[in-house]
């Protein structure tokens, strides 16, 4: 007797664009062994008919390199926010429900718009900035002690997970959120980069900075990469601390 073919049930909330109304749709994805969510998603992608057999528009999402790196394929995944890549189908209870990240706008079904993030890392300059093309020779050497907690929070891939789980980043804030305050840490303790410091620490002093903070830190329990968030943003508060007497006193040393 042949053995009945096994499916997964996905329910997710599509959106068909930004101004458009939510709303809940049924797949069944047939199943295979260590399957993830991203699998499902293409499944549905080359036979979009839904539970009720009806056929429909494919579902949209957002993916890149596949193993939880690049932080493009993060969703909702049964209430938590987490990379769909990542998340193996045997491991979550059924049926599978996927929805949209809420901090970021809809732009269609699963594919947010996380320019928000990005905009917060432009405005506390997260980057070493080295103008030229001539070489420079080898730059100055990180200490062993620093060079280790800097990799640490180099890890962080922009999903925006812990931006979703911060309950100060909504629309009604300017919050730049949890990652781009430990990126400031991060491009601070560069060597090269610690030539901007007091420009990245002035734009954590802006409105939407670090004063938007309110200790919940909910960002620490969530982040896929276990970067130490809180103690980032506790370094930052001293340090945003210690360049305003700076400012004031008119001094940049």
């Amino acid at each position: 007797m042949a053995e009945e073919r096994k499916t997964v049930t996905f329910i997710i909330r599509r959106q068909d664009n930004p101004e458009a109304e939510s709303y809940v749709e049924t797949f069944e994805v047939p199943y295979r062994k260590n399957m993830n969510v991203i699998s499902g998603l293409m499944e549905i992608r080359k036979n979009p008919v839904n539970a009720q057999g009806k056929k429909t528009t494919p579902v949209q999402w957002e993916m890149s390199c596949l193993e939880e790196v690049c932080g493009a394929c993060s969703m909702i995944i049964n209430g938590k926010a987490q990379q769909s890549c990542s998340a193996l189908v045997d491991k979550l209870e059924k049926p599978i429900r996927l929805e949209p990240m809420r901090t970021f706008p809809v732009e269609r079904d699963l594919v947010v718009d996380r320019s928000r993030m990005f905009e917060a890392l432009k405005k506390v300059r997260a980057w070493v900035p080295i103008d030229g093309t001539h070489d420079l020779g080898p730059g100055p050497r990180m200490a062993e002690n620093k060079r280790e907690w800097a990799y640490e929070l180099s890890k962080c891939m922009t999903c925006g997970v812990c931006l979703e789980a911060c309950p100060n980043v909504n629309d009604k804030s300017d919050f730049i959120g949890p990652a781009a305050l430990s990126q400031v840490r991060l491009f601070n303790a560069h060597p090269t980069g610690a030539m901007h410091k007091g420009e990245r620490l002035d734009a954590l002093m802006d409105d939407g900075g670090i004063s938007g903070c309110g200790n919940s830190q909910n960002c620490v329990q969530v982040c896929p990469k276990g970067i130490p968030l809180t103690t980032s943003i506790a370094a930052m508060n001293r340090e945003t601390n210690l360049q305003a007497f700076k400012n004031f006193f008119g001094s940049d040393h």
